[in-house]
C-alpha cells in the first residue's frame, strides 16, 4: 500500500532557537559551592579595603558540545512533531441498497426444457444456479429473497450475510408456495419488506415463466404502489413466448418495469439468463467508499532514541574527560 511521510504539529519546529534565546536572554544559573578561607583572609581584607563579595564562575562549553546539544534538542522537537507514514483510506463496499429477489417457484417452474452443462434440467434448477452466482457478487447490498406461487412467503429478510442468503435458496423447491402465479400479492409482500427498513434506495427483482392468476391485486395495481415508494422493479421473463406450453405475459411484465424506473429482460435460457444478471451488476453496481481511518504508523521513537542516545553519549564523554582532568591535577599537585 503506497505511504507518504507526514509530520503531525510541524508548528513545533517554531521551537528550534529557543535554547539560543534562553542563553542569550536569561542569567547564568548560580550555584552555592564550598571554598577555602585563608588565615590572613581577614588581614587581607583590613589591607585592602576591600568588601568581599559572592562571584560565580560559568563553566563555559566547548563548539562541538554545543553542536552536539543543539542536534539533540533537533531530534526532540522532530520526535514531539509526530512524524509519521501515513497510508491512502482503504475502500469498503457501501451498504447502499436493499435488493430484493421475487421468484416465481409455482409448478410451470419444474419443467425440463432448460439446459445445464448439456442435459436437461429444470426451469427452476437452471434459475437457482444462475441466481446463486448473481448473490455471490453482491457484496453490500442487503439482499432479501420471497418466493411465491399462489401465496408469497419470505425466505430471507434483508440481511449483508450473502451466505446465509445462498443457503436460504437451496432450500426453496417448486411447489412451496403453491401452484399458481400471483405477482400482484408477491410485489406487495415486497413493499411490506421495504417498509420495515431505513435504507432508501430499493430494488426488486422478478422472475417468472407465467401469467398473473390472482385477483385480489392486480400486478399493475401493485407497481403504481411500488412506483409511490420509489422502489425500482426489474423483470425477467422465463422461457420463450409463443412456444407451446408457455403463457408467459411479457406485456405485464414490460409495464410494471417501465412504471417504476426498472427494465424488462427476456431469459430463453440459461446463457441468456446469465448475461441479464451480468448487465443488472452494470445498471446497479456495487458501490465503493472510503474509509474514514488511514493507517498510521507512528515514527517519533526514532528520533527519540536517538536523542536520548546523544545526550548519554555526551555525558559520558564529559564524565570521561572530567575524570581525566582531575587525576591530571591530582598528579600535577603531587608533583
Amino acid at each position: 500500500m503506497p505511504t507518504n511521510f507526514e509530520i503531525a504539529y510541524p508548528w513545533v519546529f517554531f521551537l528550534l532557537p529557543l535554547p539560543i534565546l534562553v542563553y542569550f536572554l536569561l542569567p547564568a544559573l548560580r550555584m552555592r559551592s564550598a571554598s577555602l578561607l585563608l588565615p590572613v583572609f581577614h588581614k587581607a581584607v583590613d589591607y585592602t579595603g576591600e568588601r568581599p563579595r559572592s562571584s560565580a564562575t560559568v563553566k563555559r562549553r566547548g563548539f562541538f558540545k554545543w553542536f552536539f546539544l543543539l542536534i539533540a534538542w533537533f531530534l526532540m522537537l522532530g520526535a514531539l512533531s509526530s512524524p509519521q507514514l501515513v497510508g491512502k483510506p482503504e475502500k469498503k463496499v457501501k451498504t447502499s441498497r436493499n435488493f430484493l429477489i421475487l421468484s416465481d417457484i409455482s409448478f410451470s417452474m419444474a419443467r425440463d426444457d432448460w439446459q445445464v452443462d448439456g442435459k436437461k434440467a429444470r426451469r427452476w434448477d437452471a434459475v437457482k444456479d444462475v441466481m446463486r452466482e448473481f448473490i455471490k457478487k453482491r457484496k453490500g447490498d442487503r439482499m432479501g429473497l420471497i418466493f411465491f406461487g399462489s401465496n408469497a412467503y419470505i425466505q430471507a429478510p434483508f440481511t449483508p450475510d450473502l451466505v446465509t442468503v445462498e443457503k436460504m435458496l437451496e432450500e426453496a423447491d417448486v411447489g412451496m408456495a403453491g401452484q399458481m402465479t400471483h405477482l400482484g400479492k408477491a410485489i406487495t409482500k415486497g413493499l411490506e419488506m421495504f417498509d420495515k427498513d431505513t435504507i432508501k434506495t430499493k430494488v426488486m427483482l422478478l422472475l417468472t415463466d407465467g401469467v398473473d392468476d390472482g385477483t385480489d391485486i392486480l400486478p399493475l395495481d401493485a407497481a403504481e404502489m411500488a412506483k409511490k415508494d420509489t422502489v425500482i422493479i426489474y423483470t425477467i421473463g422465463i422461457g420463450e413466448p409463443g412456444r407451446q406450453g408457455s403463457d408467459l405475459d411479457e406485456k405485464t411484465l414490460q409495464e410494471i418495469s417501465d412504471m417504476t424506473g426498472g427494465q424488462y429482460f427476456l431469459a430463453k435460457d440459461e446463457v441468456k439468463l446469465n448475461g441479464i444478471y451480468t448487465e443488472l451488476d452494470n445498471l446497479e453496481p456495487i458501490e465503493y467508499e472510503e474509509e474514514e481511518n488511514r493507517p498510521v504508523t507512528l515514527l517519533y521513537y526514532y528520533p527519540l532514541a536517538a536523542a536520548i542516545g546523544l545526550l548519554l553519549l555526551i555525558a559520558f564523554v564529559s564524565s570521561l574527560v572530567s575524570l581525566v582532568r582531575n587525576l591530571k591535577n591530582r598528579k600535577e599537585a603531587y608533583v
